[in-house]
């Protein structure tokens, strides 16, 4: 088995290409690109720079993928952008590479970005996110695994951190972090209820989901400030659960502060 590569498309003669990838008409391939087994690059997409696409992943018309970070402090070397396997980046999404050489943008497996998605330096994205159409992460912005973003130009401020399966609502404005498990919506973005939907669709069942509510209600229904609630959590008779000891890390080490309730 071997690639299968358009005549018209531009692949560099040192990029590796891994036996059944396909390569689309006028898709332009760096140098230092490695591309996995199975992929495949429609037309008019864009591979550079020192990047690594993993097995079965797509990329669409007028993508582009590894180019130079748009961080004013870059100064040379070889930063590049690491990408797993199965991920689906559809038309006009934009993935930037790191800024200092020997870092890299980072996004795992099973990942679905939607048209006209932004994925800026130094971002490391998890798996199985699902980020809606014109969804943009800032440089340096966290995200855990099974995490959804609303479209409609729904923005991630630069260094936030998105906790596991959170979901944030259409057209917010995310400024600080969005905790594990809880909804985030607005301009600028506050929690307004727990993930119910999105647990429910990836199998958390009924009493997880009911710790989860409470959780939420101590965080952001009870009056407490985020050291208060810290401290609730810690001594609440739940606090040994899964749930609540990841809540618990993560926002005890949030650095640029949890989002507020609604």
């Amino acid at each position: 088995m071997t690639a299968e590569i358009h005549p018209t498309s531009i692949v560099d003669s040192k990029a590796e290409i891994a036996d059944g990838v396909t390569i689309g008409a006028y898709s332009v391939i760096g140098p230092d690109v490695k591309i996995g087994t199975n992929t495949k690059i429609w037309h008019q997409a864009n591979i550079w720079g020192n990047t690594v696409i993993g097995e079965s992943c797509e990329v669409y018309p007028f993508a582009s993928v590894g180019m130079k970070t748009q961080d004013l402090k870059y100064v040379g070397g070889s930063p590049g952008t690491r990408i797993g396997d199965r991920n689906v980046i559809r038309e006009y999404v934009s993935i930037n590479a790191a800024t200092n050489d020997g870092e890299f943008t980072e996004i795992g497996d099973d990942n679905l970005f939607l048209a006209y998605c932004h994925v800026g330096h130094c971002c490391k994205i998890g798996n199985h996110l699902i980020a809606s159409n014109g969804a943009t992460f800032a440089g340096h912005v966290v995200v855990e695994d099974h995490v959804g973003i609303g479209g409609g130009g729904t923005a991630i401020h630069q260094f936030c951190n998105i906790g596991q399966h959170a979901f944030i609502g259409g057209c917010a404005k995310v400024e600080q972090d969005i905790p594990p498990f809880m909804l985030g919506d607005g301009h600028p973005a506050k929690i307004r209820m727990f993930n119910k939907v999105g647990l429910e669709r990836s199998g958390f069942d009924a009493a997880q989901v009911t710790l989860i509510k409470r959780i939420f209600r101590l965080f952001y229904r009870e009056g407490f400030n985020r050291q208060q609630a810290i401290a609730a959590l810690r001594d609440s008779d739940f606090s040994s659960s899964l749930e609540a000891r990841i809540f618990l890390d993560f926002a005890e080490n949030s650095e640029r502060g949890l989002a507020g309730g609604s």
